[in-house]
């Protein structure tokens, strides 16, 4: 039907502004210094547009029966966004009903991706496929079992939690937009922004690390 034709191209170009709009803020969000107010009103901003980039990406997928693929990047990116949010939020590793239950639709979300992907055998690069379900059910191993371990031990491990996780939000969005815009260079066009995404948030890990280390001497 036309309408829904009309409708369909009107959630592209809204997941589309969304995406592109969340990659400035969320890069600004990375630029600017830390713990600031700027920081944080450019955190909050590249949540809403994340959220925004999630609905439409799964209307894409569930209504209009796009790429399915899209549907575990864009949990990944998402469910990323809202753990690394939470992280910093809660300051602690108490078990929060809103968590868990976030948590297990990401579960259950790729699950349903790996039996439509074994239904309809192999058309996307392996290593896209493998490396992205791999780190999806790494973070959710992760953010179950956190729950387990002692409060003393796990410390201030909610920061580094909330890097790593903000960081890989963006670089999957990242990823997204560069296999999307430059398909003739898959995988590399979706890999290599991934790879270079973990080195930063590394990178920012270590360096809050040592400075926590310094300011304690």
């Amino acid at each position: 039907m036309e309408s829904l034709s009309v409708i369909h191209k009107i959630n592209i170009a809204v997941h589309v502004a969304a995406g592109s709009s969340a990659l400035i803020v969320g890069l600004t969000a990375l630029i600017v210094k830390k713990g600031k107010k700027l920081h944080r009103l450019t955190g909050r901003l590249f949540l809403i547009l994340m959220t925004v980039v999630i609905l439409t990406g799964l209307i894409g997928v569930f209504v209009y029966g796009r790429n399915t693929f899209l549907l575990v990047i864009t949990v990944l990116s998402g469910y990323q966004a809202f753990s690394g949010y939470r992280a910093i939020k809660a300051k602690s590793n108490v078990p929060g009903f809103t968590d868990i239950f976030i948590c297990l639709v990401a579960l259950a979300a790729v699950l349903y991706f790996l039996y439509y992907f074994k239904s309809i055998g192999m058309i996307w690069s392996p290593v896209i496929i493998y490396s992205t379900v791999g780190w999806l059910f790494l973070m959710i191993a992760y953010d179950l079992g956190r729950y387990f371990i002692p409060t003393r031990i796990y410390g201030n491990l909610w920061l580094y939690e909330h890097i790593l996780k903000m960081v890989s939000a963006f670089t999957g969005l990242v990823s997204a937009f560069s296999g999307t815009v430059f398909p003739q260079y898959q995988p590399y066009s979706q890999f290599i922004p991934s790879i270079l995404g973990t080195l930063t948030a590394i990178c920012f890990i270590i360096a809050f690390a040592n400075r926590k280390k310094y300011n304690m001497l």
